[in-house]
């Protein structure tokens, strides 16, 4: 139907390679210190008054490609963990079930066609707000912008109604175990604590993101003369659905297995306070079974589940490179020395906007960071102790992580799997920036609002 364009982009090791090789080069003028840490309910917590400095230890050439296998080693309890519910997602997928179930819905709201936008714009934030969904969407691009164009609306409109329903899940983070459920175990809070008001953050911007795509599409279906179809134009929706089959009933126990892990998941964790260990064995069991109810005989399964942890190989040796910087800044004493300066930096304000200045540090560093996983494990470890000292909850300093973290990552050309899925609707960048940037504008306001909020009611539990 369409050749794909090979897109540019920047390469992300490269640049975390030469974040790695300028931490080496800074141990060499920052000076070294510590703080003194007291453990606090199982959780170690800097105290504030304590800095001093500490004999300079410098990093060598070779500890600068060593550095990097001790952050794997340092990352590895995350990094399996990313790459089991991977490979769990992969055996999913390879059931049909998800295909199954986008392609059911289309039909039966084929007659209502701008119905469309808010029940699939739903269906994909669900998934990026308990599952991490972003890398997949990619598959359904495909499937929904020449559908959307046969409906009567055009590329945009189908692109939008996956990326950015999946984008405003993921930044929500509900029970996102990639993003919320990794910088929690890092600042040491309660798994998926703060839920209930992730929960309202997810109706706000769920809502936002439908009125923004559905007026377009009104525009659109008005006046298609106003809309984008790229390589498009000339589909046949029948065609299209019966390439993806029906629901059958395999695939609806499969749908129903895939909801009952997460019923299940939700009770352990807060049931037995479930962390990465159990929920990656959860993912594992259930994908399993999904396999089965599938009718994947069990190679099959291992080889989906090895292509599902395959695609995700790339974010999880992110998480280990971005571990590499933090053992090069623990080893060599400057990470107390930075933690220090910048609270200093950050204490001359009010902890409402410092609590915003997090924020906007994280939504830069996306930029260079575009795996929220691997950015996790990279600024966590520093905002958790930092945000102790200025004022600012721990659970307020994961928030702004999130928000950075995610709002970004939809329109940075970092962002690999973004500029894939462009690739595959035929979309230039530069047309989407123009597109999506008063969306992106608005999404700010609303984590500003979201963190002053935060921080007045004390957002925790600590």
């Amino acid at each position: 139907m369409y050749k794909e364009k090979k897109s540019k982009s920047l390469n992300v090791y490269v640049l975390i390679f030469c974040l790695i090789v300028l931490s080496a080069v800074l141990t060499h003028f920052i000076p070294a210190g510590q703080f003194e840490r007291v453990e606090v309910d199982g959780r170690s917590v800097v105290q504030p008054d304590t800095f001093q400095f500490i004999d300079a230890n410098p990093l060598g050439f070779l500890d600068i490609f060593s550095s990097i296998h001790g952050g794997m080693v340092q990352g590895a309890n995350t990094i399996f963990f990313v790459l089991i519910v991977g490979g769990s997602f992969g055996i999913l997928s390879a059931t049909g079930a998800l295909d199954a179930f986008i392609a059911m819905i289309s039909r039966k709201m084929g007659n209502r066609e701008k119905l469309i936008i808010p029940v699939l714009m739903l269906f994909f934030a669900a998934g990026g707000s308990l599952m991490g969904m972003s890398d997949e969407t990619i598959v359904y691009v495909g499937v929904l912008v020449p559908l959307a164009i046969a409906l009567g609306f055009d590329a945009i409109t189908g692109f939008a109604i996956v990326i950015i329903g999946a984008s405003v899940g993921f930044t929500s983070a509900v029970m996102n175990p990639f993003t919320v459920g990794i910088a929690q175990g890092i600042a040491g809070l309660p798994t998926f604590s703060g839920l209930g008001f992730r929960l309202i953050l997810f109706v706000v911007l769920y809502v936002a993101a439908v009125i923004y795509v559905y007026r377009y599409a009104g525009k659109v279906k008005k006046d298609p003369s106003l809309g984008f179809y790229g390589k498009y134009q000339h589909v046949n929706k029948e065609e299209l659905l019966s390439a993806y089959g029906k629901m059958e009933t395999r695939h609806k126990w499969v749908m129903i297995t895939f909801l009952f892990n997460f019923i299940i998941l939700i009770y352990g964790v807060v049931k037995f306070g479930w962390y990465i260990p159990e929920i990656a064995g959860l993912f594992l069991l259930f994908g399993i079974i999904m396999g089965l109810i599938g009718k994947l005989s069990p190679s099959k399964i291992a080889d989906r589940f090895i292509k599902g942890a395959g695609d995700l190989i790339g974010g999880a040796l992110i998480i280990g490179l971005a571990q590499a910087i933090l053992v090069i800044f623990n080893t060599t004493g400057i990470m107390d020395t930075i933690l220090y300066y910048s609270a200093n930096a950050l204490d001359a304000f009010p902890a409402v906007l410092s609590a915003v200045g997090m924020f906007f540090f994280q939504l830069a560093l996306n930029f260079l960071v575009p795996s929220g996983s691997g950015q996790a494990a990279l600024t966590m470890p520093i905002l958790a102790p930092l945000s102790d000292m200025i004022g600012v909850t721990r659970q307020t300093a994961v928030l702004a992580y999130q928000f950075g973290d995610g709002i970004s990552n939809i329109i940075f050309p970092t962002s690999g799997y973004f500029m894939a899925a462009l690739a595959v609707a035929g979309i230039p960048w530069g047309k989407w920036v123009r597109w999506f940037l008063p969306f992106f504008l608005i999404q700010i306001a609303i984590a500003v609002i979201a963190l002053i909020i935060a921080q007045l009611i004390q957002y925790g539990p600590f």
